[in-house]
């Protein structure tokens, strides 16, 4: 009897494994370009920082935390015991994934980057290995992960996460923070924690291989906190390697590995570091980068919910900063900061419907377009596809004359929004002029659409 309850468990077993390694077969494993190709006709993507540092909002008493408010257990001098009160109060009930998406999805957001677990340690799924996370030390117990992946597959956004690599909460993985967290404050950079190995092998890739295989497909794995000395570029190459083999078209940013460097976020050469696009941080590359980049910047000064910030900035900015990314080839993952009830800032909601109205109209001019293949004019920006210029005007000439690089061959030219009215164009030894409205019939951004001779 033995012997047969052994037999049918070993066939069990075996059956199961076999399912699940025909389903890893199933999983055609793309080319870079294939999987790099949803990523680079997007151009707009959704972050999204939220934690228990929301609650904070960056304050403690009469001291206002300097720069991102999600910083504010380093910032505000809490200790680990102090700070574990606030994922205690952890109850966002006013959270709403599909509202979240929806309000990405109408600003014209193709993907969306969740902190799964930002440096405070506090992880937002249902985790295994540790039992800091929003279901065991929160009173929400709800998979905030699991809930936002589902609403994005709903509506047809691709789902990504952050994941922080150093962790104020756990004792092996404090950075530079390492060995006397809120006692020394000490910022030395060449600091490192014997035991930092232990959590990479033990903590550190279990939580991502958790997200990886619990959640669906994952578009990007976002890394932040490569920062630290105790994380190797060798263990950089084993998670990438890691990551691949159990999603291998998964897209993962550059801060894998230790090739960040200065502030493009990608000044090392193609291959020697691990990870499949540059990261600047709240600046956009003059001329852009040789190799794919996604430019992340916040709305205000802070990525977490801060409500002294009022540093705001404006939607025509906003705009401005979409097609100059897209002019020099990048991606723009633009950061929305929710308050610990889990909801937008009000100035977020506006500045996302400001720019949703802008892409439903001119979206042509930015989804799936090239960098320019010409220096950036004066009075805007050009994006390019299938034979076709866009020149995104930011400053609309009164006097009716748009001036063009003089190398460009005009076939057709109209307004975007107006493509029944054609343009008058006129080539001359020194531009190409095109008569254009004496007002600019967007005040944000007008975009000319000039469909080019071969």
């Amino acid at each position: 009897m033995l012997k047969k309850s052994l037999l049918v468990l070993f066939v069990a077993i075996f059956c199961l494994g076999n399912a699940n390694a025909q389903k890893k077969s199933k999983v055609k494993k793309l080319s870079d370009d294939e999987r790099m190709e949803w990523w680079r006709d997007s151009k707009f993507g959704m972050f999204i920082h939220w934690g228990a540092y929301s609650i904070i909002g960056g304050e403690r008493g009469t001291k206002i935390a300097g720069g991102g408010a999600e910083w504010a257990m380093d910032k505000l001098d809490y200790t680990i015991e102090e700070y574990e009160k606030y994922p205690k109060m952890f109850n966002p009930e006013l959270f709403d994934a599909d509202a979240w998406v929806t309000m990405a999805k109408e600003a014209g957001m193709k993907y969306i980057v969740l902190t799964s677990k930002h440096h405070e340690g506090f992880a937002l799924w249902d985790s295994k290995v540790s039992k800091y996370d929003v279901m065991d030390a929160s009173p929400f117990k709800r998979d905030i992960i699991k809930e936002l992946s589902e609403a994005c597959k709903k509506q047809g956004i691709v789902f990504c996460f952050y994941y922080s690599i150093v962790d104020w909460h756990h004792p092996q993985a404090q950075g530079n923070l390492y060995p006397n967290y809120n006692i020394s404050q000490h910022d030395d950079p060449s600091v490192v924690n014997p035991e930092f190995p232990e959590y990479y092998e033990n903590y550190m890739k279990p939580q991502v291989g958790e997200l990886l295989k619990n959640y669906g497909d994952i578009g990007v794995v976002w890394f932040d906190g490569d920062w630290i000395s105790d994380y190797t570029t060798e263990m950089g190459k084993d998670l990438y390697k890691y990551i691949r083999d159990i999603q291998p078209n998964t897209i993962v940013n550059n801060r894998v590995d230790k090739g960040r460097t200065g502030m493009d976020g990608m000044n090392n050469k193609p291959g020697q570091f691990a990870g499949d696009f540059g990261t600047p941080e709240q600046e956009i590359p003059d001329t852009g980068i040789d190799s794919d980049w996604e430019a992340c910047m916040t709305m205000n000064g802070s990525w977490g919910y801060k409500p002294s910030d009022n540093n705001w900035k404006s939607s025509e900015d906003l705009i401005e900063k979409l097609v100059d990314i897209v002019s020099k080839g990048g991606n723009f993952l633009l950061n929305i900061g929710p308050d610990g009830f889990g909801r937008f800032p009000s100035e977020s909601i506006r500045r996302l419907k400001a720019m949703g109205e802008w892409t439903k109209k001119n979206g042509e001019a930015i989804y799936g377009a090239s960098a320019s293949p010409y220096e950036k004019p004066k009075w805007g920006r050009y994006t390019t596809k299938d034979g076709v210029l866009y020149a995104h005007v930011f400053n609309w000439p009164t006097s009716g004359t748009l001036k063009l690089h003089k190398d460009i061959k005009v076939k057709k030219a109209t307004i975007l929004t107006d493509p029944k009215t054609e343009l008058t164009t006129l080539a001359t030894s020194r531009e190409v002029l095109v008569d254009v409205p004496m007002l600019a019939p967007d005040a944000t951004v007008t975009v000319v659409k000039i469909e080019l001779a071969k």
